[in-house]
């Protein structure tokens, strides 16, 4: 194979890994809102098959004692490890913990949704290995390329563990925000490596030093923004808890001031990518690759800002909750494409790839 080829085969495994960790990022928020998470208890195999059951009479014998045991198990070893590092109350918690105790019912549907979020993962970590291998074309000539490559394979696997804990341990709050970052830092590293295979070689631009710099802080925000979003769903998980599932409609008012924070700051998001789209029209050319990752942003700003009021004003339908956070990551990787496009150029009209 030759090398343009093989550079080539980079690119298109590159920008494959890309799709598969949205549809990745959709399927979680799939199982989170659907409850499915342990829809398969063990791993990497689901009740002991390749391919999950579909009716109760196909499940393992005292399946509940079996899973619930290998369960507290892993909660222990995790426990240990924060105690290691001196999370001493937070381990005991997770021991003291006794709703994990409690078997989870079967529920075909949910095991087919927590299935169908592990076949997207191990899709994405298949196109991951290849990125990674095929980026060792590119040493030599931009070595950051391999580096991130290989090292996102490594956050791969432990994003995969830590996921399993975030299911074993009913969502311990700081573990899910983790979580969500590592798959923003994944996502990152990923678009990172694509952008610079794509401008290997061409030339550098002037950066509009306030236009970088307002660039940056919308990023920024975007991630604070998630973070806090984060913390809403945390809070409302507190709620649902206490209130043993039932009156919906009042969980968003119950969250308090995490709510009324997360929404200041989406205001303030909107406000500064309202400002950047203003410098951006009048920096680049209508057809540039700057102008329409911009228009990308603010179409998929405003289905964000759709599904938040449907999930303030409807009682948070599963749907609006996926479709929310698929969004935002969606707003963070075009707004980080677009910090990787403001420092490089094709021409002089600011068209780039």
């Amino acid at each position: 194979m030759s090398k343009a080829s093989a550079k080539e085969r980079f690119r298109k495994f590159n920008l494959t890994a890309i799709i598969l960790l949205f549809v990745v990022i959709l399927a979680g928020g799939v199982v989170r809102s659907s409850g499915s998470g342990m829809g398969c208890p063990d791993w990497p195999k689901c009740f002991g098959g390749y391919i999950p059951p579909t009716n109760v009479s196909q499940l393992p014998a005292d399946y509940k004692e079996k899973y619930v045991a290998g369960r507290k198990k892993k909660n222990d070893r995790f426990a240990k490890t924060l105690d290691v590092f001196g999370y001493s109350e937070l381990a005991t918690r997770i021991r003291e913990d006794k709703s994990i105790l409690v078997p989870e019912e079967f529920n075909a549907v949910k095991t087919w949704i927590e299935y169908a979020n592990r076949i997207a993962g191990v899709l994405s970590g298949i196109f991951l290995l290849l990125t990674a291998i095929y980026s060792f074309n590119y040493r030599g000539i931009n070595n950051w390329i391999p580096v991130a490559s290989v090292f996102n394979l490594l956050l791969v696997v432990f994003q995969g563990w830590l996921g399993s804990i975030v299911v074993s341990t009913n969502l311990v709050a700081w573990i899910v925000t983790v979580h969500m970052l590592l798959a923003l830092a994944i996502l990152a590293l990923c678009i990172y490596s694509y952008h610079a295979a794509k401008v290997v070689g061409r030339p550098k631009m002037a950066i509009k030093g306030f236009l970088y710099l307002l660039a940056v802080a919308v990023l920024i925000l975007s991630i604070v923004q998630i973070t806090f979003g984060t913390s809403v769903r945390e809070k409302i998980d507190e709620v649902s808890a206490h209130l043993q599932g039932g009156y919906r409609q009042d969980w968003v008012a119950k969250a308090g001031d995490i709510f009324n924070q997360h929404r200041d700051i989406a205001l303030a998001v909107f406000v500064l990518n309202v400002m950047l789209y203003g410098l951006i029209r009048k920096s680049y050319s209508r057809h540039s690759i700057q102008q329409q990752i911009m228009s990308f942003i603010f179409l998929m700003i405003m289905l964000q800002i759709g599904t938040g009021i449907a999930l303030s004003y409807f009682a948070l339908p599963p749907f609006a909750q996926a479709s929310h956070i698929v969004l935002a990551s969606l707003v963070f990787g075009a707004q980080f494409y677009l910090l990787l496009n403001l420092s490089r150029s094709v021409n002089n009209r600011g068209a780039l790839a």
